[in-house]
């Protein structure tokens, strides 16, 4: 599995429609949508699922307005349940050879372990983008959502504990079971698991929120500056474990910590709201911001990580009242290397 870094061919998204979702934040939630694919579609190609055929012509209208680069933007009519195509969504692999070849993982999606029973129809979506793309696909009968996982694409993974060997996602499998999994599945030598995701994560503790590789020896790691807070002592205990671990070389990492927003809240519940749930793509890091002051400090630490990309902000308070953010919501295809 190549690094987020790595050059892409594609975002793949899917248009928001969703109103349990986004009951009041729709409309706000749309214009975040036309500004990624704004920010995305001069770099590389925007691959985009919408519902209908109405729904189609407004995305036009829309991007057209924005002046977004429309002829690098690919729309299909592919219904969805919602948009979190970094967890039902293929998850994309390089087979390195003479002639390098794409292909992808095509696991279970549960619905966060069974909490959502209409939301596993969105596990169809990775067979239909399959057609599409008329690539080989590798069926796995485990439980695994995009987000869960992080790569440095030479031979390390970051994981949680508190994902996956939750007993709602494969009870069947030991430890040593589903991390043998990751390595034969990802091509990675090395699994490195944290403890517990953010308050409010209701997909038990996906690494995106919390650790995220921004070259392959160095992770960001968010950090609770107040002591008081439900996520301080969870969260310096995963960073603890990321002092302490070694790369697939027995290296040891560079680990920079990333601020937290202050309690972001929605009907009363808190929300997993988190600067490490960047996407990375070509020439751009596009970061959520919560109109928060740590914000800013957050942007210049990302700002100094990626010299070679313009790391802008988006506004996500309305974004993550559904329980998500940036990387929650894209995936990346990449491009696929071409032979000597």
């Amino acid at each position: 599995m190549p690094a987020e870094w790595s050059r892409h061919r594609a975002t793949w998204l899917s248009w928001p429609h969703n109103r349990e979702t986004w009951p009041t934040q729709l409309e706000r939630v749309r214009e975040v949508w036309v500004r990624m694919i704004q920010l995305l579609s001069p770099q590389e190609r925007v691959c985009l699922l919408v519902n209908d055929e109405p729904t189609r012509q407004d995305v036009i209208r829309r991007l057209t307005n924005a002046r977004a680069a429309l002829d690098n933007v690919t729309i299909f009519q592919i219904p969805t349940v919602d948009v979190w195509m970094r967890d039902y969504g293929p998850t994309f692999v390089i087979r390195d050879s003479q002639e390098s070849a794409l292909a992808f993982n095509d696991c279970i999606f549960n619905g966060w372990g069974g909490k959502y029973e209409s939301y596993e129809e969105d596990e169809q979506i990775a067979k239909e983008i399959a057609s599409l793309l008329r690539v080989p696909v590798f069926n796995h009968p485990v439980v695994l959502e995009g987000g869960s996982i992080e790569v440095n694409g030479l031979g390390t993974c970051l994981t949680t504990e508190q994902c996956l060997l939750n007993k709602n996602r494969n009870p069947h499998m030991s430890r040593r079971e589903i991390e043998e999994f990751l390595k034969d599945s990802l091509g990675v030598d090395q699994v490195i698991w944290l403890g517990q995701g953010i308050v409010g994560d209701d997909t038990d503790g996906h690494i995106d929120d919390i650790a995220r590789f921004v070259n392959p020896a160095t992770i960001v790691c968010i950090v609770e500056e107040n002591s008081k807070d439900t996520n301080y002592s969870l969260l310096q205990q995963n960073l603890e474990r990321l002092q302490a671990a070694r790369d697939q070389n027995d290296h040891k990492l560079s680990i920079v910590p990333l601020p937290c927003p202050g309690p972001v809240y929605y009907e009363g519940a808190r929300l997993p709201a988190s600067y490490a749930n960047f996407y990375i793509a070509n020439g751009v890091v596009l970061v959520p911001l919560f109109d928060d002051p740590c914000d800013v400090k957050a942007l210049g630490i990302l700002h100094e990580l990626f010299p070679d990309r313009k790391v802008v902000g988006l506004p996500c308070t309305a974004v993550v009242a559904g329980l998500g953010a940036i990387h929650c919501v894209t995936q990346q295809e990449p491009a696929v290397p071409s032979g000597p």
